[in-house]
């Protein structure tokens, strides 16, 4: 199996092929018999980048999206234009909730930034994943990950809403509580050499999603990790018991990118050593 970044805020420098790098995160999942789009970026430029991979959206046998986060959903509906067809698009069902972050007075809508109907109109054939799922041989999606560590508390900025407010004009949400993003999926993989999690930004924990995987697939050991953390925006108390718990899995690669932030990657690469792989545009990993 060969899981390849498609979108990443960033693309390595002195790469070989263009690619273009935004806020967001899309990965390719290459099964053999199989092409899985795992998150479609924030916007047009996943094609653009899928492309230089040699693959055309109309290659795409399903699409899965970890959570309802523009960043996460941008690039849909040009991935659904191109594809031409119907796609599967397994998802968690409150992925269109109006979501927000709010910091102080200054407030922007987060949420997927398409309705559901327009999407369907596309191509996209909808299917509820409120559990675990084995999309195919060997590979699920997760359902919503149980929350069981008492460290891992997420980003507090995170909102929901009841209704809507205009961001741009200064306007804050009438009503609005806490995101518990219990849409956040990730992809478990048991391979020869044990558990891969790929998380789109691990809303709800990577020790969370890394016990919950090792349960649904009934591996022993931790192979790798790949994805956004979402540990760049979250408070030191997490960071530390979040890189002790990894030490202990002790996974053979930690791939990490997105929401982790630079200064939390330059921390990891430290500890894990070459064992750490910034995993920018095009960054490939085979198991």
């Amino acid at each position: 199996m060969k899981v390849t970044v498609v979108v990443d805020n960033c693309v390595s420098p002195g790469g070989k092929k263009p690619f273009r790098g935004q806020h967001g995160l899309a990965i390719l999942i290459d099964t053999g018999a199989n092409k899985i789009l795992f998150d479609a970026g924030p916007s047009d430029i996943v094609v653009h980048n899928l492309g230089l991979l040699g693959i055309h959206p109309r290659d795409l046998d399903a699409i899965v999206l970890s959570h309802g986060h523009y960043d996460h959903t941008g690039g849909l509906a040009s991935v659904l234009t191109m594809a031409a067809k119907k796609i599967p698009v397994f998802a968690h069902p409150d992925i269109f909730k109006p979501r927000y972050h709010v910091d102080g007075t200054n407030c922007k809508y987060v949420g997927v930034p398409f309705a559901k109907e327009h999407l369907t109109h596309l191509g996209a054939d909808f299917r509820n994943v409120e559990e675990p799922v084995e999309l195919v041989p060997n590979l699920w999606i997760s359902g919503p990950i149980p929350r069981e560590t008492v460290y891992e508390e997420g980003d507090v900025g995170l909102v929901v809403a009841e209704g809507s407010c205009d961001c741009a004009a200064g306007e804050l949400p009438a009503v609005f509580s806490r995101d518990p993003l219990v849409d956040d999926m990730a992809i478990f993989v048991r391979c020869s050499k044990g558990l891969v999690v790929l998380g789109g930004c691990a809303h709800s924990g990577i020790i969370n999603m890394i016990n919950y995987g090792l349960k649904v697939t009934g591996a022993i050991k931790v192979h790798g990790l790949l994805g956004g953390t979402h540990l760049g925006p979250t408070a030191d108390p997490q960071k530390n018991a979040t890189i002790g718990a990894l030490e202990w899995f002790n996974p053979d690669f930690i791939a990490s990118n997105h929401c982790t932030g630079f200064a939390m990657m330059a921390r990891l690469s430290q500890v894990f050593g070459d064992k750490f792989i910034p995993a920018f545009c095009g960054t490939s990993v085979e198991f």
